[in-house]
């Protein structure tokens, strides 16, 4: 297993030589920034005291934009130039973020590689841009708190983030001309802060509901080594989402045709039914008053009410639990810990139900809109070399697996899901036909058995591969996934050394819900997935074994066979052709059989033709002098 030793010997630095670091946790709804302080992680407010930054950027024609509480406050007036919500935009294509509808109302046109932007007062701004805009406030408010430039941060990132989302993230840093340490995942990070804090020991469960997405982690934390065991969760899922079902519920108690909302009124119901959730976590009911053009008026919610809305969304939540327990071999009553992270896990059904599926009392120690910044930055502190002591491991692991296609559209897995990260992993294959001096390298990404059931991350092609006979090539394809979790391919020909790589950045990323039904559809097709593999590597032997006999045929037929002989092999060999096409394996694997016995005979009198061609025109003398 593959461990990262984040602290490292020789890096001790004097008390005058203490170098500014922060982690930054850049979250759906809101964002913080943390950094350690006379050795204590603490979030770092603004000039008026607030420690929170909403994550909403709106964008004005001046040319200047606002961000965080000021934005937010016009998000229901000028909707189509005050962005939310945008990290459920990172990494997606331009028809992924349409198919959001009423969570993201704005005017997209696509860009380059299918890179969306929104169309602003301001220009065309793509979530990247946004990202960075909220992180260069964030940086800023650091550097005015520290009194000094920051030298790096740590960025958290949810732990289904997949390689483009994680991707987007860093671009995003780049962008704001942050250096990024580590993107870190969120899990992770609030292990970090209640595992230093607490000294804990044993399997713990990290549930992180936030703004706009779900992660549930098991970790084993023992003696300052961080494990993650599994990961699993949803990345289209969170408060939004419960604020998206209360808002609708008040338009209909309204006497409101949801689907012919304008959008300044969508989001001025979504915001009041933010304040209406938030208003019920310590209330059993909360009186919403509507003010907004034609809609006056109030409405009484009570927290039953809110509960009924919700109840599905939670109940989503703890399937996730479950099978990430399976993934990681874990019992629930082996959980010693369950910790609470992100602002929506202040629900009180959230809270109920998840300590009734544990059966343990849950973590609230630490404020959960903050414990991920504070874990950030506590990590940020370490690589910033402030810490040369500690002897910290973090093993963070990848959600899906990784892997390259093969003959027949299969998929033959390089990494596997939940392998800890770093990690590097070589595997050898060959060339499937005679004088190939190329390969097609496809890197994929999924649970599946077959390439049209996962998703394609890059492409690229290995030139000069020296001409021989088809299997006698060995090319090396090496996957290497950095801490961050991102991904390069090499691809190399062992004999000439020729050598070929890609860094995989794709331009979007899953839609919703996409990674979690790639890891159920694993489960629930798995037995259908691997007879359909089956059925395919029997079919690209049987393309491999008809080649074969069709070229040495056209080579040698003339001459090594008789017409009744040759035309035994064709009529065995359109037999072949038949079950090929047919979606019977083992009638493919036995039509193998008989056409390779029957055509020995043929494979015998090539070699004995070919010996004897090499032999002509030598004495036994001669060669014996040879040796």
């Amino acid at each position: 297993m593959a461990l990262l030793q984040i602290a490292e010997p020789g890096q001790s630095a004097a008390p005058h030589q203490h170098k500014l670091a922060v982690g930054i946790d850049l979250g759906t709804t809101n964002s913080l920034v943390a950094t350690v302080k006379s050795g204590e992680a603490v979030t770092l407010p603004d000039a008026d005291g607030q420690h929170i930054l909403p994550s909403v950027v709106r964008y004005l024609d001046c040319g200047r934009q606002e961000v965080g509480s000021a934005a937010r406050e016009k998000a229901s007036f000028d909707p189509y130039n005050t962005i939310v919500s945008v990290k459920r935009l990172m990494g997606r294509g331009v028809e992924d973020v349409r198919a959001l509808g009423a969570e993201a109302p704005y005017r997209f046109v696509a860009g380059d590689n299918s890179m969306p932007f929104i169309s602003t007062v301001a220009g065309q701004k793509s979530p990247v841009q946004v990202s960075a805009d909220i992180l260069s406030v964030l940086t800023q408010r650091a550097e005015d708190s520290l009194g000094g430039e920051i030298v790096g941060a740590v960025i958290t990132v949810p732990a289904y983030f997949d390689e483009a989302q994680r991707q987007a993230t860093k671009d995003a840093a780049t962008l704001a001309n942050i250096k990024v340490l580590r993107l870190l995942n969120e899990p992770t990070a609030a292990a970090v802060a209640y595992g230093l804090d607490e000294s804990a020991e044993g399997v713990i469960a990290v549930y992180d509901l936030g703004g706009g997405t779900f992660d549930i982690s098991i970790l084993r934390l023992n003696k300052g080594v961080f494990e993650v065991l599994a990961t699993g969760g949803d990345s289209a899922l969170g408060g939004d989402d419960f604020d998206l079902a209360l808002a609708t519920w008040i338009a209909e108690e309204q006497g409101l045709e949801v689907d012919t909302l304008d959008t300044g009124l969508a989001r001025y119901l979504t915001e009041k039914a933010r304040e209406v959730k938030e208003g019920l976590t310590d209330a059993d009911s909360v009186n919403a008053q509507l003010d907004y053009a034609d809609l006056k008026g109030s409405v009484a919610v009570s927290r039953a009410q809110f509960d009924a809305l919700i109840e599905k969304l939670v109940a989503r939540t703890l399937r996730a639990c479950k099978r990430t327990l399976k993934d990681s071999g874990i019992n629930a009553d082996e959980v010693k810990d369950v910790v609470m992270v992100g602002g929506s896990t202040r629900v009180p059904l959230v809270r109920e139900r998840v300590s009734g599926f544990f059966s343990r009392e849950l973590h609230i120690d630490i404020d959960p809109d903050r414990v991920v910044a504070v874990g950030a930055a506590i990590q940020a502190d370490v690589l910033a070399g402030n810490k040369p002591d500690s002897d910290m491991l973090l093993l963070d692991v990848i959600p899906l697996s990784l892997g390259l296609e093969m003959m027949g559209g299969l998929v033959e897995k390089v990494v596997h899901r939940n392998t800890a990260i770093p990690v590097g992993r070589a595997q050898e294959f060959t060339t499937y036909q005679d004088g190939q001096t190329a390969m097609a390298i496809h890197v994929l990404q999924g649970e599946r058995e077959l390439v049209e059931d996962c998703r394609s991350l890059a492409r690229f092609v290995l030139r000069g591969i020296p001409p021989m006979a088809a299997g006698a090539a060995k090319i090396r394809v090496t996957f290497q996934v950095d801490a961050d979790g991102l991904l390069n391919v090499a691809a190399k020909e062992l004999s000439t050394g020729v050598e070929s790589s890609i860094q995989v950045k794709p331009s979007y990323g899953l839609s919703d819900g996409e990674i979690a039904q790639m890891l159920q559809d694993s489960y629930s097709l798995a037995e259908g997935d691997l007879n359909r593999r089956r059925l395919r590597e029997q079919q690209v032997e049987a393309d491999r074994l008809l080649v074969a006999l069709e070229q040495a045929i056209e080579a040698d037929g003339d001459q090594l066979l008789t017409q009744d002989e040759r035309e035994m092999l064709l009529g065995e060999m359109s037999q072949l052709i038949a079950l090929r096409n047919g979606d019977d394996a083992d009638a493919i694997e036995k039509g193998i059989v008989v056409l390779s016995n029957e055509s020995d005979f043929f494979a015998s009198r090539r070699m004995d033709h070919g010996i004897q061609k090499a032999l002509q025109g030598h004495t036994i003398d001669e060669i014996e002098e040879k040796k």
